[in-house]
């Protein structure tokens, strides 16, 4: 795939990300449609990549918004090439304290809001024969605790995107999902300055898992991989080998890991969660309306 003349939608595309992926494509040509939940970033964005983007607010857990925005971005672009779904939420907690409306307001988000943005978009990515790209996750391969709710949707998000891809082959459209590891971003910065005992434990899990990714690195990756249409975009490329030992991971030798290495760290991380008297669904509320991405 050229990037020239074609037309692109990306949702969560305010900050993170999604906004550093929009000027990537851009400025190989691309034409893209911001979608997020920040009108002011959107309009300072789009003003940044030049005449010819455009933006619209979108809540992806609101239908009729998805659909308008989707609508508009079509329109002033005069169709849609590829979507991006990127938008997403990432909040720590163990399932023991975690409030079950935030644990469902996750799921709303990283899986439902992925299925709003692609049915919406899909007639006009099917009379393009163009491709779709889902952001998953590293936490799609691998347990990760204090993240369950992440852990599931992403898992959900990647088990969509393999359905989605059978269903359309015969149509010339192509389907990818994307597996970041952690990366640099605000989201991740400030769950570690908040708790310290979840960075203990992130660098405590097993390599590669337990690496950073720069953004910069991230984009460059997602914007190769949607060039060559790819069914899976592991970023950085070592995550490749937590996909191939999943079996292992999820397994007996797995299990002994995370039992001598991990469950004894959980309990410091829930006593800190709670020592600052927050509720996962505050957290989870306060990431979805500054529209941080899940990485």
């Amino acid at each position: 795939m050229t990037f020239t003349g074609k037309s692109i939608l990306i949702t969560g595309a305010a900050r993170g990300i999604g906004a550093e992926l929009a000027r990537a494509l851009a400025r190989q040509g691309a034409t893209v449609g911001l979608v997020g939940l920040e009108p002011e970033r959107l309009a300072t964005l789009a003003a940044e990549l030049g005449p010819g983007h455009t933006w619209a607010e979108a809540d992806v857990c609101d239908q009729g918004a998805v659909e308008a925005a989707t609508a508009q971005v079509a329109r002033d672009l005069g169709g849609i090439d590829v979507i991006v779904a990127n938008a997403g939420i990432a909040p720590i907690g163990t399932v023991r304290h975690v409030d079950p409306d935030a644990f469902a307001r996750t799921v709303d988000i990283n899986l439902t809001g992925v299925f709003r943005t692609v049915q919406a978009a899909l007639p006009h990515v099917i009379e393009r024969r163009g491709y779709i790209l889902v952001i998953s996750s590293i936490a799609a391969l691998m347990p990760m605790p204090t993240s369950a709710a992440y852990s599931a949707s992403k898992a959900g998000a990647e088990g969509f995107a393999n359905a989605l891809r059978w269903e359309v082959a015969h149509l010339g459209v192509d389907v990818g999902s994307a597996h970041p590891n952690w990366i640099d971003t605000d989201m991740v910065r400030d769950a570690e300055a908040d708790l310290g005992s979840f960075e203990k434990l992130r660098g405590s899990l097993p390599w590669p898992a337990n690496s950073y990714t720069s953004p910069q690195e991230c984009v460059r990756l997602l914007v190769a991989g949607i060039r060559r249409r790819k069914r899976k975009i592991f970023i950085p490329g070592n995550v490749l080998l937590v996909h191939l030992a999943r079996v292992l991971i999820t397994g007996p030798l797995g299990h002994l890991f995370a039992t001598r290495v991990i469950s004894p760290q959980i309990p410091q991380l829930e006593r800190e969660a709670l020592d600052r008297g927050r509720s996962l669904s505050a957290v989870a509320e306060a990431q979805r309306l500054t529209n941080r991405p899940a990485d």
